[in-house]
């Protein structure tokens, strides 16, 4: 599976792709209604990864993400030191102790273009309140 978010302006977005083992992709594009920074919306896309993982009841689960604050923030490698954030990554770590074997890792921006397409879809679909 591989998130993006987007913020921009007054939009923010999220792009889900999962890709299935006989190589189909399932591509998702959400509108966020909470206006948020860009770390806020990148997190908000890895709970909606997750969240849907665990209705699927996918209980093997790959994660590939291009935003190195969220993913070293999962990993550990980064403390959470913004108090903003710190609700978005408990949560994702809630979400991931109820599958049963997930792993996370970062991509570069490169290869996360399709999902990024896709948050920006949702971005530009938006319709005015």
């Amino acid at each position: 599976m591989y998130f993006d978010g987007a913020a921009h302006r007054r939009e923010v977005s999220a792009g889900v792709v999962f890709v299935i083992s006989q190589g189909e992709d399932l591509p998702y594009s959400f509108t966020l209604t909470q206006l948020c920074s860009n770390n806020v919306s990148e997190y908000q896309a890895l709970i909606l990864v997750l969240e849907m993982a665990v209705k699927m009841k996918q209980m093997q689960l790959e994660v590939f993400g291009d935003s190195q604050l969220v993913i070293n923030h999962i990993l550990g490698s980064y403390e959470v030191k913004t108090p903003e954030l710190r609700s978005y990554h408990d949560y994702a770590k809630t979400l991931m102790g109820w599958v049963s074997d997930v792993t996370i890792q970062h991509v570069p921006r490169t290869e996360n273009k399709k999902v990024d397409a896709l948050a920006a879809l949702a971005s530009t679909l938006t319709l005015p309140n």
